[in-house]
């Protein structure tokens, strides 16, 4: 039964929030998400533009079993969008 809670969102894990980081003008944020013996990928990359504060929320199918081993990877995928994307994240 939790194998279903968790495939369609129930019982989901919590967050784990760390310091944030700066990088080429955002703000990355992990936040990876404990989910048993395992972390989700996920972060908060922020920015911004035009005079407002703009978010978005990173999250992955990626999860590693250790905690320092995820928020190494939640900012290295961070970094990753921000490259590949640039501020087009927020549209």
């Amino acid at each position: 039964m939790s194998f279903l809670k968790k495939l369609f969102g129930g019982g989901g894990g919590s967050e784990i929030e760390a310091s944030s980081e700066d990088y080429e003008g955002f703000r990355i944020t992990p936040t990876p998400i404990a989910e048993g013996n395992t972390y989700r990928v996920a972060a908060t990359i922020e920015k911004e533009v035009d005079g407002e504060m703009r978010s978005h929320k990173l999250l992955r199918a990626d999860t590693l079993q250790g905690r320092d081993e995820a928020l190494v990877a939640c900012i290295r995928k961070a970094k990753q969008v921000i490259d590949e994307q640039g501020e087009r994240i927020f549209r």
